[in-house]
Formats: structure tokens, C-alpha cells, sequence
């Protein structure tokens, strides 16, 4: 968002406010004029918590609609249940100009919560949605003008520079980043480095990030005695996930689902081969595993494929330069003057 702000006077953020801890990952809006107008928190999940919700939503939908109306531009983040009530009031604002961001899985064929399908609706819909760009990874077939594929990016021109990858024999090291949670399955990330090593591979593991799966996964590593091989380095800055993806040969991620999984663009960034689930737009990303390896979910199917590629390291470094050929065509510069277009 800050990237947005840049070409804006005033931001006006309509969102809940939440008293947590700042950790190494948070960054502050970066703008003189934020008028932050404070919304309750809410979601639908069980009957008590939907009960709660329709209270608040008043209040919620006469915020947020204020805002849309004070506003020259109105920018929604999807999928979100704030999302979601933005979706609707936006229906009344036909001649604003505006911008959505679906962070999420666009697959229209995807299994998702019904909050999430509606949103995908709304905003597809040109009769509900007007004078809107909704910004979604990857590209499919038969949707409306609305649909505006795009990508997102966190290192800049300046930063690309050859990285050369140690030789294999000399130890594999794979790098899993993000929440530690049941959705990006983490644990499957460790049993998976498990099975390479049964396999007699020196495998290292770093995990980078946190979450309710934190203790489930100390006990499994504590358990299955991989504590020289298997890493938990919590919530890091940039600079220190930036090293590591340089250090690192693959960067895993075994998640349920994703939209445009950072994660893995940042790691072939600098050369890592992707090992992911076939989610959202991960097939393209991957290029069908002409430039990474696409996970079935299956521990002796999986660990087979890397250590197929590990057994030839031409291949390796073949697609390891594949993969950074075409994560560094989206910098922070082609991102900012792609934002710059959308805002004027």
C-alpha cells in the first residue's frame, strides 16, 4: 500500500484496529495524511460470531460508505470479510473510479468459503461493478472486463545480481517461508526434508515465520530427533530472509492455498528452485515444472521427483536460471509504474 500512497494526497483506510505486538515482518503505513477511521472486527464463522456480525454491520456499511464517498479512488483488498461489505457498498458508487486487489485464489474452479465466492462474483459482474479494475493472479478463461491480471513484487532493479549456488554434494538447503499455520501446511515442509534424508541426502531446512502450528512442529522435530537438519527461525526481517533465500536451493511450499505466493516468487528471485502445490496461479509460476516441481501430496512421490533433480545438478542449475530469468522480470520498479497507470 505504501507504493500506492505515493501518488495519492490523502489515504483514507477503512479497517479494524487491532492492539498486537509489532514484530519483525510489520512496516507502518508511510504517508503524512492517513485518516484512519476505525471499523469492529467481525466474521461470519459459526452461528454466535454471524449473530455479532449482523450488529455491527450498520455501522460498518454507513463507515464505509462515507469513505467511498469522500473519496476520488476506492481501492478494496479481497478476499476479506471488510472486503466482502465493501464489494457491496461500492454498488452504489457506479461513476468512482476504482481498483480491487484479490489477493487470494481466482480459480474459478477452486473450493472456496461462500464470503469468498460472492466477492469473486461481485466484482466480475459488470452490471453490479463499474468503472472497476480488479487486479487478480494468473489468467483465465471467461471472465468480464473487470478481470485485470496481474503480479506483485518485493525487490527492485537495483537489487538483481547473479547468485551462484553451492554444489549440491556439499549439502541441500531448502527454505519454507511464512505463517506457521495449518493452511501453508509447514508440516508437511519438515516430513518431506525428513523423507530426502532417509533417502541419504544432507538436508537442511529453514522455517521462517510463526503461528499456531509453532509448538506442533517442535514437538515433530524434537521427536524424530531432526534438530541438526531442521530449523524453526521464527518472524525475520527482509534482510535476513533475503540471505537466506541466497543461501538456499529450493524454497517450499506445501500450502492449501494461495493467490500469488510471495514466498516462492522472492525465492527464484535469487535462484531457488520452487516446490509448491498446483494452487491459484502456481502452474504458471512454475511453467508447468519447466522451472520448479509441483507437489502431489504424496511423501514418497514427492521426495522421488527432488531426488531426481538432485541426482542432476545440470538440471538443478538449469532451472535454477529459469527460475531467476523469470521472477526478476517483476521488480518493485515495473510494479510502481504498473500501480501509477491504474491510479490516473
Amino acid at each position: 500500500m505504501n507504493i500506492w500512497f505515493k501518488y495519492v494526497e490523502k489515504g483514507i483506510l477503512v479497517a479494524p484496529l487491532e492492539n498486537k505486538e509489532i514484530t519483525a515482518i510489520d512496516l507502518p503505513y508511510n504517508h503524512e495524511k492517513i485518516d484512519f477511521r476505525v471499523i469492529p472486527n467481525f466474521n461470519f464463522v459459526g452461528i454466535k460470531n454471524a449473530f455479532f456480525a449482523l450488529l455491527k454491520l450498520p455501522k460498518i456499511f454507513w463507515k464505509i460508505f462515507w469513505a467511498m464517498k469522500n473519496a476520488d479512488h476506492i481501492h478494496l483488498r479481497c478476499p476479506g470479510n471488510v472486503g466482502l461489505v465493501g464489494c457491496m457498498v461500492q454498488i452504489l458508487f457506479p461513476n468512482k473510479i476504482k481498483t480491487a486487489k484479490y489477493a487470494g485464489n481466482w480459480d474459478p474452479e477452486s473450493k472456496q468459503p461462500w464470503t469468498y465466492r460472492l466477492q469473486k462474483y461481485i466484482l466480475n459482474n459488470t452490471f453490479l461493478t463499474r468503472n472497476m479494475q480488479v487486479l487478480v493472479y494468473g489468467v483465465w478463461e471467461n471472465q468480464s472486463k473487470n478481470i485485470k491480471p496481474f503480479f506483485t513484487a518485493t525487490y527492485s532493479e537495483s537489487e538483481k545480481e547473479t547468485i551462484k549456488k553451492t554444489n549440491l554434494d556439499l549439502g541441500i538447503r531448502f527454505i519454507f517461508v511464512g505463517s506457521l499455520v495449518l493452511g501453508k501446511n509447514p508440516l508437511y515442509a519438515v516430513k518431506l526434508a525428513e523423507e530426502l534424508i532417509k533417502k541419504g541426502k544432507k538436508i537442511t531446512l529453514e522455517l521462517y515465520g510463526d503461528g499456531s502450528e509453532r509448538q506442533n512442529l517442535e514437538n515433530y522435530i524434537r521427536e524424530n530427533l531432526l534438530e541438526n537438519h531442521v530449523i524453526l527461525k521464527g518472524n525475520q526481517n527482509q534482510d535476513v530472509v533475503k540471505k537466506a533465500y541466497q543461501r538456499s536451493h529450493f524454497v517450499i511450499l506445501p500450502s492449501k492455498s494461495e493467490g500469488w505466493p510471495k514466498a516462492i516468487a522472492e525465492g527464484m528471485f535469487w535462484g531457488c528452485i520452487p516446490v509448491a502445490t498446483k494452487v491459484s496461479c502456481v502452474p504458471f509460476m512454475l511453467d508447468y515444472e519447466n522451472r520448479g516441481i509441483l507437489l502431489e501430496m504424496n511423501l514418497k512421490n514427492d521426495g522421488e521427483k527432488i531426488k531426481e533433480l538432485l541426482n542432476d545438478e545440470n538440471s538443478f542449475f538449469t532451472k535454477s536460471k529459469l527460475a531467476i530469468d523469470w521472477s526478476q522480470k517483476y521488480t518493485t520498479d515495473v510494479f510502481e509504474a504498473e500501480i501509477k497507470k491504474l491510479l490516473k
